[in-house]
């Protein structure tokens, strides 16, 4: 049987390699020495180079960003954003390594808890598929589902969370020269921070003279949108869910996101980050499917 295009290679430490043709595009760290998991790198098309990077170049005390993860600051109370709390969360099963000619799809099960309570204070169910693009681009949709252990739970009102973006510091606009460009048009921070969008881009160039950037999709069934944005001229965005307030998740009604990523060529093309919005509102869910038998416990599909 020939091997598909699009694979997932597990490494040691912890780790999974997402890989086009043999070549890598993305990596998922999960080992316990980092307080929460996370995506590094994700590899430019045009420069080869990572288009995300480890902590802020500005900061020292921010090694909480880590590229592309997953946090919130206000979880009934508790603080899963910062590394100088006690809060963790740490995958716990993975669900499916899914190859395929066009995709490759990882499903796995984290678990957030207080250091403080070994209790658990929600599932975190968490899909991600890497497709190929034109040109050695890169499309990176996740979907996840937060299922809370007791009958419901507070997401708080904060600008941090849920899914964030630390981009190389070549792109960002203050530490490189990059733009920040909205679907509305605006650029820049201070034209976009705490507005709704439905899409938002970092562009620059990278070293080589490369340009290419990634553009951040929120998808319209998440709740509240188009997403309210937090962005810094410094490289960083991400939608905001809990912006205007807090939100609620209950065991029967769990809160589901979607979001896609375009590791794209060039500056950002407004047009056609307008297409591949409407193409992602359009696409239907991940479902986990049991496949009974020796040697696979799990496949992913698309929901019908």
């Amino acid at each position: 049987m020939p091997t598909p295009r699009c694979t997932l290679i597990p490494l040691p430490d912890h780790q999974v390699s997402f890989q086009v043709d043999g070549s890598e595009r993305l990596r998922w760290h999960f080992g316990a020495q980092y307080p929460r998991p996370f995506f590094y790198p994700l590899i430019g098309p045009a420069s080869g180079l990572s288009l995300t990077r480890m902590g802020h170049p500005g900061a020292p005390d921010h090694d909480h960003h880590r590229s592309i993860w997953f946090a919130h600051e206000k979880v009934s109370g508790v603080n899963f954003w910062s590394d100088q709390t006690t809060a963790r969360i740490r995958q716990k099963q993975w669900l499916a390594y899914q190859d395929g000619e066009d995709e490759a799809i990882l499903a796995v099960r984290l678990s957030w808890f207080d250091g403080h309570d070994p209790k658990e204070l929600l599932e975190q169910d968490l899909f991600a598929a890497l497709r190929p693009g034109p040109e050695k681009e890169t499309f990176l949709e996740v979907q996840t589902v937060f299922r809370p252990t007791a009958e419901t739970l507070e997401f708080g009102k904060t600008n941090f969370g849920f899914f964030a973006i630390r981009v190389a510091k070549a792109i960002s606009a203050f530490f490189g020269g990059g733009t920040l460009t909205s679907s509305t048009g605006a650029k820049g921070e201070a034209a976009i921070f705490g507005r709704a969008a439905q899409w938002m881009d970092y562009s620059g160039e990278q070293p080589g003279g490369h340009n290419e950037g990634i553009t951040y999709f929120d998808h319209v069934t998440n709740p509240g949108h188009p997403a309210t944005w937090h962005v810094r001229d410094d490289g960083w965005m991400a939608a905001s869910v809990c912006f205007a307030g807090p939100r609620s998740t209950t065991r029967k009604e769990p809160l589901m996101l979607r979001y896609l990523l375009h590791a794209h060529r060039g500056w950002v093309n407004a047009q056609r980050a307008d297409e591949i919005a409407k193409q992602f509102h359009q696409r239907p869910p991940f479902e986990l499917v049991a496949k009974p038998g020796r040697h696979t416990a799990f496949g992913v599909r698309r929901k019908t």
